[in-house]
């Protein structure tokens, strides 16, 4: 089973130096949902970022930090670029704290890629953060709405792609980037 989510799953290596953390995805997720606890009920990311609750002051980023898939992939905008059309920010940082509760009740049975490896044990689920926008364009709209669209074009990209997949999951990266994408993260289908 292949889950694609399309937000950030995790911060620019700016982040981590700003802010003295270790690069170590499961520390930055137990940091990050301590500061930003959307995952509370009735907490809402705004309610965050506007004070009322949360501590968005101690763990906020700058929008001109990207991470380097976000660079790859072309259009992506950063994590931390807010209130703009096609921004990931809100939604990343709903779903952090999300990821980290999956990955807590789920332990060892789920495959969150890259961090827990790059190449996947056979059989076991895998979650991966993916892009729309690379694949959309491929696929007739037929009256789905952009979300709707969205949600598609990933799934059918992912059908296709079925016998070809495995290649994905092994983008071409100097090492150097390897380990910056085992800490930033990386949107599967970028190359």
């Amino acid at each position: 089973m292949l889950v694609g989510i399309d937000h950030g799953f995790s911060f620019p290596l700016a982040y981590f130096k700003k802010f003295q953390l270790p690069f170590d995805w499961p520390a930055f997720l137990d940091d990050f949902q301590f500061h930003w606890p959307s995952d509370q009920d009735n907490i809402y990311v705004d309610f965050i970022r506007n004070g009322t609750w949360g501590n968005a002051a101690a763990r906020s980023g700058s929008r001109q930090w990207r991470r380097l898939t976000e660079v790859r992939a072309g259009g992506a905008k950063s994590v931390f670029h807010f209130d703009v059309q096609g921004s990931v920010a809100k939604s990343t940082h709903a779903g952090l704290p999300w990821l980290r509760f999956l990955r807590r009740r789920a332990v060892g049975r789920v495959h969150s890629w890259p961090f827990d490896g790059w190449h996947i044990p056979a059989g076991r689920p895998l979650v991966a953060e993916v892009y729309p926008s690379l694949w959309n364009s491929s696929f007739p709209r037929e009256g789905r709405d952009h979300h709707q669209h969205d949600a598609y074009s990933i799934a059918a990209w992912m059908r296709r792609a079925d016998g070809s997949l495995e290649g994905f999951f092994s983008p071409d990266l100097e090492q150097s980037d390897q380990k910056r994408a085992e800490i930033e993260g990386w949107i599967l289908g970028v190359a």
